[in-house]
């Protein structure tokens, strides 16, 4: 009898993480980037997140999207136990947990009748058999809308090339021992690594490698055994992938790495030639891939093609609110795309987030209050699409239904926060405002949870943090060493703190991340 696990690993949960490009918001940014009509505004809207994982993202989304009704699948019952126990601390109605192998997630009788507008797959399509593949396939064909969305990422090739006998090495090793997974996986990083010490030619002439195995030496042991240590483990090249989902009658509309839609970003002047002369736009993603050594895509997909024409677009876009998820004076001068650090042109840049320094705003009211920008219409498009890619700018929800949206990420978030008086796994809060999430580490939870008791001095919020982590004899780390002291740990506090109140709290201000 097969395990129930069909080869997948097992022994550690997979990690809490929040992925971005899971956020409608931004997948419909992406769609309508490429010209494809999505309406994310659009009634009884109904999303599906298929091997969704400790189930945090999901979560997290129903919260800032309670209008969108979401429904996901994962067959490791620890994960599904744990993403609806959060449901249940924090009130989430419109999310639906199933302990479902995707064999058999298609004949879930409480799946909505008319289907799905939006379905995601994020890595899990590298890390699950052949045989599973087409199970994921048949779940789109069946229960996709027509002009719906589908969300996949995965491992890519040629990225991948050189780095697969490392990975080959890893698994050998650790399929050798016996016992839990975690030791095991130690046990392989540090045979890798001998080779690598010992100069193998392998390590020698692939640098790049022993690189990443120094990188993944730190790194947790959850996120390595999902991301290496599975019996079915598979980078694609695009062509394969969007040839395996036009089964189900989806075409490729673009990347959702938005700095990819910007070719100035990535390529040479050579390379950006060499590309426009493929006219299969099949074959140029694949081509591109080469160019720039593509490790992970993000690829948005499409049931059946809306087009926009060029007004209805502009349409879209003057009415799309976007909001900074980081300070204004903090916005790096540079972004980081596939050939290393670009500057961002003072005159080009500066204006536009200027006028997002004092919140939300439409593009129309952009345009209006800066008096058209002295740019085209096509550089400012531009310029908010790299931003976006970058990570400084947020595609927004509509300001219409912000008040429910609140009351439900307040509710969310206060389950989060009181998580992180025992634990630093949860590490992003909802947005009522962009309906996505926004990085916060354990100790700004903390200083979060003291604010909404009244508390309003940086001080004052160092002091409850360490009345929680005191007792449980954490200790913080400055400089890389442990502080031993209560009182340097709470000097260290207070100067995170006082950090906190200048960098990250307008932030969560401006998005609504409050108590």
């Amino acid at each position: 009898m097969q395990h129930w696990t069909s080869g997948y690993v097992e022994g550690l949960d997979y990690t809490h993480g929040f992925y971005r490009e899971l956020t409608p918001a931004l997948l419909a940014l992406a769609a309508l980037s490429r010209g494809q009509r999505f309406n994310l505004a659009a009634p009884h809207l109904k999303y599906c997140e298929l091997g969704c994982g400790q189930g945090f993202s999901v979560n997290l989304l129903a919260a800032a999207n309670p209008g969108i009704e979401f429904h996901a699948n994962d067959f490791n019952p620890a994960h599904i136990a744990g993403a609806r126990s959060l449901a249940s601390e924090a009130g989430l109605k419109n999310v639906h947990f199933y302990e479902h192998a995707f064999a058999d997630f298609a004949d879930e009788p409480a799946l909505p009748a008319d289907g799905f507008d939006i379905i995601a797959l994020h890595g899990i399509y590298s890390w699950v058999s052949a045989e599973n593949r087409r199970h994921v396939i048949d779940f789109v064909a069946r229960k996709l809308k027509p002009g719906g969305l589908v969300y996949v990422s995965y491992n890519a090739l040629p990225g991948w090339a050189a780095a697969m006998p490392l990975r080959r090495i890893l698994v050998d090793s650790a399929a050798r021992q016996a016992g839990p997974i975690g030791p095991r996986i130690d046990e392989a990083l540090a045979f890798a690594d001998s080779l690598l010490k010992a100069e193998a030619g392998y390590f020698r002439q692939n640098s790049a490698v022993g690189s990443r195995l120094g990188s993944m030496m730190p790194m947790s042991r959850n996120y390595l055994a999902h991301e290496y240590f599975n019996r079915d483990w598979t980078p694609f090249y695009f062509e394969d992938v969007a040839a395996e989902l036009s089964s189900a009658k989806l075409s490729y509309l673009g990347t959702v790495n938005l700095l990819d839609h910007v070719d100035e970003i990535s390529l040479t002047e050579g390379q950006q030639k060499l590309l426009q002369a493929e006219t299969d736009p099949l074959r140029r993603e694949t081509l591109r891939d080469f160019l720039v050594n593509e490790l992970f895509r993000k690829d948005l997909f499409a049931k059946g093609a809306l087009p926009h024409t060029f007004r209805s677009a502009c349409g879209v876009w003057l009415e799309t609110r976007f909001a900074l998820s980081v300070a204004r004076p903090h916005v790096p001068p540079t972004i980081k795309g596939a050939r290393g650090r670009i500057e961002l042109h003072e005159a080009s840049y500066t204006p536009i987030l200027d006028a997002f320094a004092g919140g939300p705003i439409t593009i129309r009211e952009l345009l209006t209050r800066g008096g058209g920008l002295g740019m085209s219409w096509e550089q400012v498009t531009r310029a908010l699409t790299v931003l976006v890619g970058a990570g400084h700018l947020q595609p927004c929800l509509p300001e219409e239904g912000e008040d429910l949206r609140v009351e439900s990420c307040r509710a969310f978030n206060l389950a989060v926060c009181k998580r992180a008086e025992d634990s630093e796994d949860l590490q992003f809060l909802a947005s009522p405002v962009t309906g996505g999430g926004l990085f916060l580490d354990r100790f700004e939870q903390l200083f979060l949870l003291a604010i909404g008791e009244g508390l309003r001095e940086p001080g004052q919020w160092a002091g409850l943090a360490w009345r929680i982590l005191g007792p449980q004899g954490q200790r913080l780390l400055k400089d890389g060493k442990p502080l031993e002291t209560a009182e340097e740990n709470i000097a260290e506090l207070c100067a995170r703190a006082e950090k906190f109140a200048e960098v990250r709290l307008p932030v969560c201000e401006q998005l609504k991340i409050v108590f």
